[in-house]
């Protein structure tokens, strides 16, 4: 499964498993009674590292927080796990904590604690975002989480090879690259990397729950964090208070089979792209039909192996910039500017602008050692070739070999993860709400369905049409209005089969208008809202 992250993109031998399935009975205490002492010293706040004056983490405070690395021995080898607070200004009305996750995995959490108090206050509900403690973390690995997980800070550098094979010789040199990166991962985090299961990070929010003092937690998480939110619940759904999942990973699709389901979604995506470009042609001039744009695109494409864009965008860093407009229709305007200039103007500087930087390749470490500690995935290379070419035939031509590619060093990880845990639905659990948009590539649109009948105390929400990635807080006033309530009171739509409420997607936003706003989203944030670096 592609790692979401809008501002790069964007979206796995030995023997046995490296976790047993846990039940929810686990549920009785700080992720088992054996970090109850790590719990009960509490959290030392203290202020949190910030770039400049305007930094919204100025107001926010921060700390570490020691997890024990293995929790089949919680006496054993520690680790901590960087953790903000932004505090609640409503004392009279006080909801505790909630957590906020923005997915990945290996998504950076710090700065949500503060940006997502701004996302609700901007959707005209800031009275609800005061009545919470929002708790933003760096999962286990991530960032200003002690150790950080890195395997080769040049992994990414440009140019890399095309992602599409032409012959042998081309897969073989993807297949050594990614069989070096694994063995990299394993020479200097090969100690850490059977502990980086999602129920392991599970664990560790229960750790800063009970040392946070509260008997309950809330939870917002978007993309891969619906399913580190679901496998929370399964865990400790005593300990849930309320929980919003947006954009659901499919609990069937973990994960192998999710990259495939991605492959689909993201070629009727950036063809939605191509069509958009096309209606526009009076202004980008890259063709007027939707065959016209993506024929032009793939020239583009063809030409940048030979000769890389700005002497930096090959063929993967080409699709990788584009990659984001099937995650987010905020990246419509910008990037047709950005291939018209090229295309009519041979200038760069727009590509360029996209172009991620490189030099540390912490996310994308944590998100192969997640997705591998996770679930089992294929070990024969015969299986990822027959798979990726045969839906590169039948016309998912766009990202197919790009995700094989990104999940490639999985296949050569040092040990088969899993069993992939069983989310289960206890009746512990309150209600919960779900929100999907029907056109999400990165989690499509079964996930929504699927989790929602696990979790039977939940009410699922569709954003009819809508195409950005996690769409909550964004601008659709229908979502936003029923996340507000919920967060509020505990209010959820009356339940019914299937999808229980529906929202249509706002049309300025899903297919926006470039003769009525010029809007030019810039490198490092998403369109629409002011976000955290990465955000997934």
């Amino acid at each position: 499964m592609r790692r979401i992250v809008l501002v790069t993109a964007a979206a796995v031998v030995t023997a046995g498993g490296t976790g047993a399935v846990v039940p929810a009975s686990a549920d009785t205490g700080p992720a088992g009674a054996g970090a109850a002492a790590i719990a009960a010293q509490g959290i030392d706040w203290g202020e949190c590292e910030v770039s400049g004056p305007n930094d919204p983490m100025n107001n926010a405070q921060c700390a570490q927080v020691e997890v024990p690395l293995d929790y089949s021995d919680p006496n054993g080898r520690k680790i901590s796990i960087a953790v903000s607070r932004f505090r609640h200004t409503d004392e009279e009305n006080y909801q505790g904590v909630l957590f906020v996750n923005p997915g990945g995995p290996g998504g950076s959490g710090l700065a949500y604690a503060p940006a997502l108090a701004r996302w609700i206050g901007g959707t005209g509900h800031a009275d609800v975002a005061a009545k919470y403690d929002i708790i933003g973390f760096d999962p286990r690995g991530v960032g200003s989480s002690k150790p950080a997980i890195t395997c080769d800070p040049h992994i990414n550098d440009p140019v890399r090879p095309a992602y599409v094979p032409d012959d042998w010789r081309d897969e073989l040199a993807w297949i050594a690259k990614s069989k070096k990166y694994a063995q990299d991962c394993q020479d200097k985090f090969g100690w850490m990397l059977p502990h980086m299961r999602t129920t392991d990070a599970a664990r560790d929010v229960d750790v800063v729950r009970a040392a946070l003092g509260q008997e309950k937690i809330s939870w917002y998480g978007f993309s891969y964090g619906t399913y580190f939110g679901a496998t929370y619940a399964t865990l400790f759904p005593k300990r849930v208070k309320r929980m919003v999942l947006d954009g659901i990973v499919n609990p069937k699709t973990v994960w192998y089979e999710a990259q495939l389901e991605q492959d689909k979604a993201f070629e009727r995506n950036i063809r939605a792209w191509f069509a958009w470009v096309a209606k526009y042609d009076s202004i980008y001039h890259l063709g007027t039909s939707e065959r016209a744009v993506r024929a032009k695109y793939y020239e583009v494409l063809d030409a940048s192996e030979k000769s890389p864009i700005g002497g930096e965008i090959g063929p993967a860093e080409l699709t990788d910039i584009i990659l984001s407009a099937g995650y987010n229709t905020g990246y419509y305007i910008p990037f047709a500017q950005a291939l018209s200039a090229w295309v009519n103007d041979e200038d760069p500087s727009g590509l360029l602008g996209w172009l991620n930087p490189g030099g540390e390749d912490n996310g994308f470490a944590v998100y192969l050692a997640v997705q591998a500690a996770d679930a089992r995935w294929p070990r024969s290379w015969a299986k990822w070739h027959h798979d990726a070419a045969k839906l590169h035939r039948q016309g998912y031509t766009f990202e197919t070999w790009g995700n094989v590619w990104f999940n490639a060093p999985i296949a050569f990880w040092p040990f088969n993860g899993g069993p992939a845990l069983k989310l289960e639905g206890s009746g512990h659990l309150p209600g919960m709400l779900f929100v999907q948009s029907t056109k999400d590539a990165a989690t499509p649109v079964a996930g929504g369905l699927e989790m929602h009948k696990i979790f039977r105390s939940s009410r699922l929400v569709f954003e009819v049409g809508g195409k950005t990635h996690s769409n909550t807080l964004n601008g659709n006033a229908c979502l936003d209005d029923k996340v507000a309530a919920y967060l509020d009171t505990g209010a959820l739509p009356e339940g019914r089969r299937g999808p229980d409420a529906y929202c249509k997607a706002v049309p300025a936003l899903n297919d926006p208008d470039p003769t009525a706003v010029q809007l030019k989203a810039a490198p490092g944030t998403g369109a629409g809202k002011d976000l955290p670096v990465g955000r997934p």
